[in-house]
């Protein structure tokens, strides 16, 4: 039985892809904090990873194909992407802005948590992998 080695990292690549939208968007919220009418964005990680595990790659929905060159490509950023959802505030501001810091700060620290433990596992497979192939040598 042959090993499929996009397989064995296919998950590993979704939630890295997720985690580096979700801090861009985190990112983009910090730097916008002042920012009249500004609306803060997020992912919901939890939806998208449920999501991403069902056919057609996350949301479920079948992927648009470019038969010719001149088609125009999907939006969003690759299959290991979602849509970002606006964040309800918990307490309104007067200039209309959303963004709440400490959620923000809180959200960036456990979104790179996440990253950094997922380039743990991906590291440990790999390791795993190099060792069966070696022998443990």
């Amino acid at each position: 039985m042959a090993l499929d080695i996009n397989a064995q990292f296919d998950l590993h690549t979704r939630v890295l892809g997720l985690a580096n939208q979700r801090l861009e968007l985190l990112a983009d919220n910090v730097a916008n904090a002042d920012t009249p009418n500004y609306k803060a964005r997020d992912i919901d990680f939890r939806s998208a990873m449920a999501n991403a595990g069902q056919p057609g790659g996350p949301g479920g929905e079948l992927p648009m194909a470019a038969t010719r060159t001149g088609h125009v490509q999907a939006g969003g950023g690759g299959p290991n992407t979602t849509n970002p959802l606006y964040r309800v505030p918990d307490q309104p501001s007067l200039d209309g802005n959303t963004v709440d810091s400490q959620k923000e700060n809180a959200a960036i620290a456990e979104t790179s948590v996440r990253y950094q433990a997922t380039l743990t596992f991906l590291s440990a497979r790999i390791r795993g992998l190099r060792d069966a192939i070696t022998g443990g040598r």
